[in-house]
């Protein structure tokens, strides 16, 4: 199954959301983050520089618990 090509607009979303979560990571180190996320931190890096724009649901759920952001704020984030 080939996946079909992200639009603009998710492009733009996930660069949205990657900004979001490294402007709350704030100054923790991304590895410390990424560790208690249970995700690498070069997902981490590829999440806040837009290089991943649709990651899990799972490895966001993550790391809105461990920047303490609830979900619906992030959702809004991203329309």
């Amino acid at each position: 199954m080939v996946r079909s090509p992200l639009t603009p607009q998710q492009r733009a979303a996930g660069r949205r959301l990657g900004a979001y979560l490294r402007d709350a990571r704030g100054e923790r180190k991304a590895a410390d983050v990424a560790h208690a996320a249970s995700i690498s931190p070069e997902t981490l890096r590829k999440i806040e520089t837009g290089r991943l724009s649709t990651p899990a649901f799972t490895t966001v759920a993550a790391l809105a618990a461990v920047l303490e952001i609830r979900l619906d704020e992030l959702a809004r984030i991203c329309r």
